[in-house]
């Protein structure tokens, strides 16, 4: 059980609502949403600055720069979720999806443009900023909406991989897990 009790159904109507804009038809909300939706201020914040619409990045972008940040911060709760809803649809091949969490951002399963993204999440993980090269590198494949994007997507991320371990949310039932390391791949996160 996380530190704090997390709504159950029935829910009031404009929580209710809140979680239909969000979750697929049919599906219970998750345990992050109905934990942070304990609090109003906290539930509004969050969905105000989630970037949960679709955004300047393509789909398979967006789920490049989550992922990494997710399996680099060492929250498995949001990694596993993400892998397990949007991976497909990314067309995120399982080498990928490993490499999200256990790679280097130079790794042979990404083009140019995903190196660059991987490279983003991880200097800005590691130093909370970019170098002039770093940023240059992402802009040779990024408009300025774009890479602003992905810093927001980092930011926001690494924000809920705090709130995440603090709460120490349950892994959501179904939901993907970190991948084995194999025997001589570098492990990227240290969890």
């Amino acid at each position: 059980m996380p530190r704090i009790t997390p709504l159950t159904a029935p829910y009031k109507d404009d929580v209710q609502k809140s979680f239909d804009a969000i979750m697929p038809p049919g599906a219970d909300p998750l345990v992050l949403f109905r934990t942070l939706a304990t609090s109003d201020r906290h539930w509004r914040k969050f969905r105000a600055g989630s970037l949960l619409d679709r955004g300047p990045l393509s789909l398979r972008e967006r789920e490049i720069v989550i992922n990494r940040t997710c399996a680099r911060a060492g929250c498995e709760y949001e990694w596993g979720v993400h892998v397990t809803a949007f991976a497909g649809g990314a067309r995120l091949t399982e080498e990928q999806v490993v490499a999200t969490v256990h790679g280097e951002a130079d790794a042979p399963c990404w083009t140019a443009a995903e190196q660059a993204l991987v490279a983003t999440a991880d200097a800005l993980h590691t130093r909370a900023r970019l170098s002039d090269a770093e940023w240059s590198r992402l802009r040779e494949h990024f408009d300025e909406t774009q890479a602003m994007e992905v810093l927001l997507l980092c930011g926001f991320y690494r924000t809920v991989a705090y709130v995440a371990g603090g709460l120490d949310l349950p892994l959501e039932p179904g939901a993907a897990r970190f991948p084995a390391c194999e025997r001589n791949a570098r492990m990227v996160n240290p969890y």
